[in-house]
């Protein structure tokens, strides 16, 4: 592994987050204004106004204009594990690509079949045909969630797989295993539930606007009376499978729990940081106090993470030192782990050559040996302990970024609710302001909650299986910097074009929506 570039690392890795990032701009709007159109058809086919059908296709207009350029991001973004990362592709292709072709033949076909008839079927079809394929093509896009979250949840927590010495490769033990876990299913609903909020949060900004403007004002208020219940439901669940996700990565991923918190001792009765300044270039072993200031609230972490206020939560020491009661009994140092992890690299090798010359006495000997020690085998790539450690300031203020917002949102949908309950929203031009601005506040949060999954499980490409040093692909860093900067030139066209003709539409309005043969 020496001999690996550490920029072409580096490269490969900023590519891909800024692929993941930028198609991220897309998915979760997708997902909410999806379920948000359904509803809005659904009423329209109930009641037969018209009101409901021109307030429809306003916003599935919007909705086409995201979904196109999302699949377009999302493609490149599969793409990028072969090219970018094929030692990773070869080495869990069997189990990772399962959940993607799934994806690929049954919800990408689903939203491909059904997405005409959503948006060129009006007058063609009866209306409760044309209602079920647009259910069906948002929840044909809602599938696709559900594949590609299975396979980001297994690198998270890689369940129903063991590691093939004579392949050399990981194998899927049990699909149902995979696509089951609990890590996934709880990501799943937490991502949709979410996207629901961002897609709410669009809604009632946008529909805000029109009444700044003192224009469409009926059109309007239908329209934030239907997103704010649709925002509070999903800011609730959101909250309710967050903290789902919270207890999750206590028992399975530590080390992100302790970054997210800038914990480094632990302990019984751990306080949870409200907010905090993190002391810069913090060592974990310097003996410097991680925070120049921070304000805690005392013994929530314990609490939040089994429902005990004293319950013991390792900080990044204590991982590293081990020596902690687990579940599954005391928590070896990350040094041990090391070690064993190149047994298990050696014992590899051993089985080979073994294998080579047909010495099956030596060949039993070296598969005991890695079967002794392959729990630990992606730990023998390592050269401290302090590999094993993510980046704790991006991950640290990433997650106070995204609480802070959730609190935010949870607060600005209560406060709609309210002012639209009572019917003075439509007066309120301060509150209306504020909707309007949450917009991008919306896709803060939804990034900030990326960026801390993703970067709190660093430096691992899967979880204590492959680290991301290992499953780079032999490109020639130039290369991926050049691709790098081309695909940041494209997608922000891309984004631009998107904000361009969003605009356009937004600013017709609901009137020339409803002028246009077919919409």
């Amino acid at each position: 592994m020496n001999q690996i570039d550490v920029s072409l690392i580096d490269w490969s890795r900023a590519q891909f987050a800024l692929t993941a990032m930028y198609h991220w701009l897309f998915v979760p709007l997708t997902l909410g204004l999806g379920l948000i159109v359904c509803i809005l058809e659904s009423l329209y086919v109930r009641t037969g106004k018209e009101k409901w059908k021109t307030t429809t296709k306003f916003w599935m207009k919007l909705f086409g204009v995201n979904f196109a350029i999302g699949v377009a991001t999302g493609i490149i973004l599969e793409f990028e594990f072969g090219t970018n990362w094929s030692n990773y592709s070869w080495f869990v292709g069997d189990i990772f690509g399962a959940p993607l072709a799934i994806e690929g033949i049954v919800a990408f076909f689903l939203e491909a079949t059904f997405i005409g008839v959503m948006f060129f079927g009006w007058n063609k079809v009866s209306r409760r045909f044309h209602l079920t394929s647009t259910w069906l093509a948002v929840g044909g896009a809602t599938m696709s969630a559900w594949w590609i979250l299975v396979a980001n949840s297994w690198m998270q927590y890689p369940a129903g797989m063991h590691f093939n010495p004579e392949t050399v490769r990981a194998e899927m033990q049990s699909f149902a295993a995979v696509a089951l876990s609990p890590v996934a299913i709880n990501k799943f609903f937490h991502t949709v539930f979410s996207g629901w909020m961002l897609g709410a949060a669009f809604v009632i900004g946008i529909s805000s606007w029109f009444l700044l403007k003192k224009r469409d004002k009926a059109f309007a208020l239908d329209s934030i009376r239907i997103a704010t219940y649709v925002g509070l439901a999903a800011i609730l669940l959101t909250w309710y499978t967050a903290h789902n996700s919270a207890k999750q990565v206590a028992d399975k991923q530590p080390m992100k729990l302790a970054a997210m918190e800038g914990l480094y001792e632990g302990g019984n009765g751990v306080g949870m940081i409200a907010a905090g300044i993190l002391t810069p270039g913090k060592q974990y072993n310097d003996g410097k106090d991680p925070f120049l200031c921070h304000v805690s609230i005392p013994k929530l972490l314990s609490f939040l993470v089994d429902f005990n206020p004293n319950s013991y939560v390792p900080g990044i020491n204590n991982i590293i030192q081990g020596g902690y009661d687990t579940p599954n009994g005391k928590a070896i140092s990350i040094e041990e782990k090391i070690q064993r992890g190149k047994i298990a690299i050696a014992s590899l090798a051993q089985f080979a050559d073994a294998k080579k010359a047909n010495n099956e006495e030596a060949k039993k000997i070296a598969e005991q040996n890695f079967n002794d020690n392959s729990k630990y085998f992606g730990y023998g790539y390592f050269n401290s302990p302090a590999d094993a450690i993510p980046n704790i300031p991006l991950t640290f203020y990433s997650f106070r970024v995204m609480i802070t917002l959730a609190v935010f949102f949870l607060l600005l949908f209560i406060v709609v609710w309210y002012y639209t309950f009572r019917k003075k929203f439509a007066a309120a031009k301060w509150l209306q302001w504020v909707s309007l601005i949450s917009i991008p506040l919306a896709y803060i949060c939804s990034q900030a909650g990326w960026l801390v999954a993703e970067m709190g499980r660093q430096p691992w490409a899967i979880q204590d299986v492959l680290p991301v040093m290992t499953a780079v692909s032999k490109n020639y860093t130039a290369s991926v910097q050049t691709t790098f900067f081309i695909f940041l030139v494209l997608f922000t066209v891309l984004l631009i074009a998107e904000i361009g003709i969003m605009v356009k539409v937004i600013k017709g309005g609901p009137e020339k929506m409803n002028e246009t043969s077919g919409y």
